[in-house]
């Protein structure tokens, strides 16, 4: 391979990469089940990103195990980390406001994200949580793992039946 036939491949390389991690973010095929909008760089419509069920599985689950106020017992949750989503989308702010289907609204901060390490859930012991006992999203601290969770203050962030996350 000559050297100009090298170097267009390589130009053409990364250009392709530095295109993927500009991040435009595809469509979503499914019904979406989260908004995500604000402060955000990725978008896949006009005013922000929508995300089907399978767009949010395909950015990678994690596990939580936990007691909480809502189960009498010990939940396994699974679902996307939240500090995960943020940076998929390009989000740049302080807080996240989340807004759920019945129209509660909590606000976050999104340093909680990583710090906690906390997770949009989708399943509760390895079923996908329908509308009615908490689902599609809830989003869920890792309460166990640090008294400080365990109080109002984080009970109150831990937003059910979540439709859209607008990023401040």
């Amino acid at each position: 391979m000559s050297f100009r036939k090298l170097f267009v491949c390589l130009a053409l390389l990364m250009l392709s990469v530095s295109s993927a991690a500009a991040g435009s973010l595809s469509k979503p095929v499914g019904k979406p089940i989260l908004t995500i909008s604000g402060n955000i760089t990725n978008k896949n419509t006009e005013s922000g990103a929508d995300f089907d069920r399978a767009m949010l599985e395909n950015t990678g689950l994690q596990t939580i195990e936990t007691a909480t106020p809502w189960y009498e017992t010990r939940m396994r949750f699974e679902g996307v980390p939240l500090d995960k989503l943020m940076e998929l989308v390009g989000a740049s702010g302080t807080k996240v406001t989340a807004v759920a289907l019945n129209d509660y609204v909590t606000t976050i901060p999104i340093e909680d994200f990583k710090k906690f390490k906390v997770i949009l859930a989708m399943k509760r012991n390895g079923n996908y949580m329908p509308v009615r006992d908490k689902g599609p999203l809830f989003i869920v601290y890792p309460y166990d793992s640090d008294p400080q969770l365990q109080t109002q203050t984080y009970y109150t962030r831990s937003a059910w039946q979540v439709a859209k996350l607008i990023i401040e």
